[in-house]
């Protein structure tokens, strides 16, 4: 598992919601995170599998890398 750049941002990257399996259907994952391309992105809760992809951490600022 990759250590993020803060705990904020590691809880939610690794947050599995009990409820819904799929992330984008659960109100309480606000980022979705692509281990493979090192990707970020905060979820756009409008129904469908919308994202934002980020470069800094909303919590710390760090510059995702």
């Amino acid at each position: 598992m990759k250590k993020h750049c803060c705990e904020d941002m590691d809880y939610h990257a690794n947050f599995k919601c009990d409820i819904h399996e799929n992330p984008f259907e659960c109100p309480d994952k606000i980022l979705i995170f692509n281990g493979k391309e090192n990707d970020y992105g905060l979820i756009i809760h409008d129904g469908g599998s919308s994202r934002i992809g980020i470069e800094f951490c909303p919590w710390c600022g760090s510059k995702l890398t």
